[in-house]
């Protein structure tokens, strides 16, 4: 199963999320209950309402929060917030995966705070995040996702929209995105955007959920059967968009999703020994792949086209190393996705000759069948030291590696 978040219109905010995975299919009356039970642990704060109501948001039918508090309260420890959630998800008897995820939430929420007033986490105090708005956000969602079992499930999320303009708190107005969101995204996967709204689309409490939660950031949905759809309405209202955060549910075919960048450059003067060169130094800057075609282009003139696949955290290195390698005036770029089938990375250890050595392989998992290739720079390293063939090397930790393999199917 594969879960998608979609924030990429109206962001995503704690209650949206909530209400969404309910709409998803998760237990109403349970999460009521729970968050009810939580409020004894944050005193000072008392739920008079809570709810969840079908309402109709720019003609989207989505499910709404309605929540009415009394409390008096704007300004809390960090760590009176935390105390609170950690002893409701311990009350609550959820599982450890459950209880982390709420420890995480919160932790990110006070480390990115700490960081922007450069003060010990201990000190750290919430003004907009004192309420108890934040403990029925994070208690909430994690009864929620536990209730629909997607601790176990994969989750991607698409670009966040964070919205523009300026934002103002208790510490002033600042552009958007403010410091807290820019702080909790900055060590994550996820890929955040701008657009014309001129307001926050995207809160704290609803960007340290989703750094959590999210397993990788995709630009596209993966190709999958949908199953269900939640629609979690925000408190705000837009004229051009509805303010609406969707999760999808469904079930992914047997490849896996990503998107990468291609380089291409056309070069026609420099020598194979440069572009033997070449490859090795774009690898090294985290290159995907390298290929070099040899072509005709006009006037009959032989050229080299030099394709490199790659990602966006690597594209500006490699694209001065082609620059500054070939000399090239110009390099075109185009988005990709491509259908990978599954694989993981593994280690093992292996005497060969009464040597000891470290093997890295790739093993593959397709439609039930298995496979594995053995790192080429392992085998070549391996073989001079035993002064054997590659291709004898590599009979040697096949059959090292399906033994260890099968071994570990029957332990």
């Amino acid at each position: 199963m594969v879960i998608v978040i979609d924030p990429q219109i109206a962001g995503i905010s704690g209650d949206m999320l909530l209400c969404s995975l309910i709409d998803l299919g998760s237990d109403k009356n349970k999460i009521i209950k729970g968050i009810q039970e939580s409020e004894k642990f944050l005193p000072g704060s008392t739920i008079k309402k809570i709810d969840f109501q079908k309402i109709q948001k720019h003609g989207v039918e989505s499910l709404q929060l309605i929540l009415e508090l009394d409390e008096d309260i704007h300004e809390r420890k960090g760590s009176e917030i935390k105390t609170a959630i950690l002893n409701s998800v311990n009350k609550l008897d959820l599982s450890e995966k459950a209880k982390l995820f709420a420890e995480s939430c919160i932790d990110t929420l006070i480390s990115s705070e700490s960081k922007i007033h450069g003060i010990p986490e201990e000190s750290v105090h919430f003004h907009e995040a004192s309420s108890i708005d934040t403990l029925v956000d994070i208690v909430g969602i994690t009864l929620a996702l536990e209730d629909l079992g997607l601790f176990e499930e994969k989750i991607v999320c698409l670009p966040v929209s964070v919205g523009g303009g300026s934002v103002s708190f208790s510490h002033g107005t600042m552009s958007n995105p403010a410091s807290a969101i820019l702080e909790i995204f900055k060590n994550s996967n996820l890929i955040i955007k701008g657009n014309d709204a001129n307001e926050e689309l995207t809160t704290p409490t609803g960007a340290c959920v989703l750094v959590n939660l999210a397993h990788e950031s995709v630009r596209y949905y993966p190709s999958m059967k949908i199953e269900s759809i939640g629609y979690g309405a925000g408190q705000k209202d837009f004229e051009s968009f509805s303010n609406v955060l969707k999760i999808v549910r469904g079930s992914e075919n047997h490849f896996e999703v990503d998107s990468v960048k291609i380089l291409e450059t056309n070069v026609d003067d420099i020598s194979g020994e440069i572009l033997g060169n070449l490859i090795e130094k774009i690898m090294e800057k985290g290159a995907r792949d390298v290929s070099i075609y040899h072509g005709i282009t006009k006037k009959g003139r032989p050229t080299n086209l030099v394709s490199v696949i790659c990602t966006d955290d690597t594209i500006d290195e490699i694209t001065d190393t082609l620059v500054l390698e070939t000399g090239t005036l110009g390099i075109r770029v185009s988005d990709s996705n491509r259908f990978i089938v599954p694989r993981s990375n593994h280690n093992v250890s292996v005497t060969l000759s009464g040597k000891p050595f470290q093997v890295n392989y790739k093993k593959s998992s397709f439609k039930g069948k298995t496979d594995f290739k053995i790192e080429f720079d392992d085998l070549k390293t391996i073989s001079n030291a035993i002064d054997k063939s590659i291709k004898e090397t590599e009979i040697f930790l096949r059959k090292e590696i399906e033994k260890l393999e099968a071994n570990n199917d029957h332990s």
